[in-house]
Formats: C-alpha cells, structure tokens, sequence
C-alpha cells in the first residue's frame, strides 16, 4: 500500500511536495517490505531519512481526483445506514477470526499460528471489507489507493507515530531507563508508604505518555521503575490490578498532548478546525479528575485482593 502511495505521489505533478511524498512513504514501504533483511544500520538510516524528511516540511497535501461532498451526500442518502457494514465487517471478521482461526487444525497441524491469528483475522477483516465495498458500491479500481493516499498526505507524518513512539519505549526499556527512573523516584520521592508508591506510578504514567505520547512506551518504563519493585514485590499489590489500572492512567496523559497525535491531532486536521489543539482543550478537564479517580481506585484495590 505504501509503495503504490508512493508511486501514485511522484506522479501527481500538481502536488507541490511530491517528491518529499514520494520519498517519505516509499522508504516506509522498503521498512516493511525488507526491513528484516537490510539490517540495524541500514534500518536506522531509514528512520533517520524519515525524520529528516518530516523535520525539514518535506511533506505536504495533495489533491488526488475524489467526489464532491455533494457526490458522497447523495451517495450516503441512497445507501442509508447500510454504508457502513464494510466498515462493521472488519471488527466482525477479526473477532470471529481469533476465536476460531487458532484452534483449527488439519491432521494435527494448525491451519495458522495460534499467536498469529488475531493479527491475521484483523487482515482478513480489511481485505473483506475492502472486496464487499468495491464489488458492492463499484467505485474506480485505484480509489482505495487514491483516497489513502488523500487521507495519508491530511495526516502526514502523524501516522507513524504511534509505531516509532511504542518502539521508543522499548528502546528505552532494553536501555536501562526504567532502573534510572526508580533510582531517581526513590531517591526523592516519598515512597515508603503503598499509598506515595500508587499515586507516583499513576502519575508518572500520565507524564510519561504525556512525552512520548503513547502509554505503550510509558508502561515498560514506569512499571520497570516503580510497579514491580514497589507496589508488586515490596507491598503485595496484584499485578493485573496494577497493570490493568496503570495503563488507564497513562491514557489520562493520552487525552492531553500534541504527540499522541492520532488521537488529537489527526481529528483537528481532519475536521480542518482552526486550533490544532482544540481536542486536547476539550479533553483536558476529563483527564485530570480521572487521573486522580485511578490513583484512588488502584490504592483501596490493588493491596485489597
């Protein structure tokens, strides 16, 4: 798909940024392509390039030949509410799917990977719910191509967000920050009570997110510091408890910043509303009372059971 954005990209010549297109979502496709054949260095060159090239503006909108607003009002008053069943086929299929693909087997041999068979029913999901649009609403054969392509450049180098931030916490995780963290925290935060502990995790949770933008990346680094030594083996607290009640609280660091961007950046340059941070205003006051609510939440139950 990246690859044929690419290609789609170097040969629109009304896009002003197309070649900074072009290179961007083409050395993406090379990642995923044959990132597991060139190698760390080469791999992090490739990061690096993407860097350079989203750091420095490279990237811009283009206008690939779409409907009219019009076009698409008429076309949604005509189909009604069933427009959406390709949509609802992707959960459907991927829920089905990983509960049942797993377990088949053909003369002793599973039909997939067990591990695999959620990741794949999600792809089996995508794929029937790309066929049953195009066989069922007849659009042109490049219009998925085309209208990813639109949606891609609207969002530009937000996409990969996510999935470089949750590969930065594991960076940070295998680099020892989390053992830094909890000599700090413990150095100068009050933590010799369950209670200091709880609301330090939860907290650094939040703030964690709140830099990296993702509380997959925090989760490591924090629980790594604080979670396991402390709430875990020092006081006796559950661990799914913890875990479960953690992440929560790293998703209250979600709601209030600009690097989760595909949760509030992505909807404000969709909507093409005129502050860029006007999802995160709008988040903020629901996000502190539920950090607070998550710290007293995992303290009267994490030690309880």
């Amino acid at each position: 798909m990246f690859a044929g954005i690419a290609a789609r990209s170097l040969r629109d010549r009304s896009a002003p940024k197309r070649f900074g297109n072009a290179a961007f979502w083409g050395l993406l496709a090379v990642s995923f392509l044959f990132g597991s054949m060139i190698g760390d260095v080469a791999n992090g060159l490739l990061v690096l390039a993407l860097v350079l090239l989203a750091g420095t503006g490279a990237l811009g909108r283009s206008a690939p030949q779409t409907t009219s607003p019009r076009e698409r009002e008429i076309r949604a008053n005509a189909h009604g509410s069933s427009i959406f069943i390709p949509a609802l086929l992707i959960p459907a299929v991927a829920i089905t799917g990983s509960v049942t693909l797993g377990r088949i087997s053909i003369g002793g041999t599973h039909l997939v990977d067990p591990q695999q068979a959620t990741l794949l029913s999600l792809v089996l999901g995508f794929v029937t719910a790309l066929i049953v649009a195009m066989v069922w609403l007849r659009p042109p054969a490049l219009a998925p191509l085309e209208e990813g392509r639109r949606l891609l450049d609207t969002i530009g180098w937000a996409a990969i967000l996510p999935q470089m931030l949750a590969a930065l916490g594991a960076v940070f995780a295998l680099s020892g920050v989390g053992t830094a963290v909890g000599r700090i925290a413990t150095t100068w935060l009050p933590l010799g009570e369950p209670f200091g502990a709880v609301a330090a995790y939860c907290i650094g949770m939040a703030v964690f997110t709140l830099i990296m933008g993702n509380a997959f990346a925090a989760f490591p680094v924090m629980t790594a510091a604080i979670g396991v030594p402390l709430i875990v083996h020092k006081f006796g607290g559950d661990p799914a408890i913890m875990g479960a009640i953690g992440m929560l609280s790293g998703y209250c660091g979600t709601l209030a910043t600009p690097m989760a961007a595909n949760f509030n950046i992505v909807p404000a340059a969709l909507l093409e509303l005129p502050d860029r941070n006007a999802v995160i205003k709008v988040q903020i006051p629901t996000a502190i009372p539920l950090l607070v609510a998550n710290i007293l939440l995992m303290y009267f139950l994490v030690f309880r059971f």
